[in-house]
């Protein structure tokens, strides 16, 4: 290596250090950073700007692994395979239920959704409009053993508001709600179907263990539909 020649290992130090270094300390030099373009950038780290669909996804994730925790079941990722038959997580709950049947452990699989879109309500409910016609058929299937629920967690628009940390608290913003797309119709859309997401079935611990409690029965929640 010549005298006046870089080593490659102080390249990705470098970019670090201009990414996220710089912009911590508040400061830049004229010769690598416009003062201006980076006062009006997101607080979101420049490698994370493109990437709110990815960080609204792990968020709902998060948001169901610490309602499951709350509740004391356990809650994990589901595998490639699951994915592809519209499965993102997986929860197990183990009795005795209050007010249960004879089943001591039921599983859960989960749909994940998260959104900054303002859904339309009739003041009892929202419609969420749900993407996929093949997830939606894969949701609303009778002809599984385990109970399928489809969670979806509205965010604010504004992304600095999702996430709030401090001393005292860690906050998400807004709420999940859940549904069981089970005995739902058919769609002739192509595109995906509208769901009802009534506002009383906010997710959080006690309805994940009125949940659990109703599969202690083997009562499988349904999609409630209009006679």
């Amino acid at each position: 290596m010549s005298a006046g020649q870089k080593s490659p290992i102080f390249e990705p130090c470098a970019a670090y250090f201009q990414n996220f270094v710089a912009p911590l300390r508040g400061r830049s030099s004229a010769s690598n950073t416009d003062c201006s373009t980076r006062r009006s950038t997101p607080s979101i780290p420049k490698p994370l700007r493109s990437t709110y669909g990815h960080i609204e996804s792990e968020l709902s994730y998060a948001y169901l692994h610490a309602v499951a925790s709350k509740a004391g079941m356990a809650c994990s990722v589901a595998n490639r395979h699951e994915d592809n038959n519209g499965v993102d997580a997986r929860l197990k709950a183990w009795g005795p239920f209050q007010g249960g049947g004879y089943l001591t452990e039921v599983d859960i699989k989960v749909q994940l959704k998260a959104t900054i879109g303002t859904p339309a309500s009739d003041g009892y409910g929202f419609s969420y409009f749900m993407s996929g016609v093949s997830r939606y058929n894969d949701c609303r299937t009778q002809s599984v053993a385990v109970a399928r629920i489809l969670v979806v967690l509205f965010l604010p628009k504004n992304a600095q508001e999702w996430l709030d940390h401090s001393e005292d608290q860690l906050a998400l913003r807004k709420c999940a709600y859940w549904q069981s797309l089970r005995g739902a119709p058919a769609t002739t859309n192509t595109s995906g179907a509208t769901i009802y997401l009534p506002k009383v079935q906010t997710f959080g611990p006690q309805a994940l263990t009125d949940i659990a409690t109703r599969l202690s029965r083997h009562e499988f929640p349904e999609y409630p539909v209009a006679e």
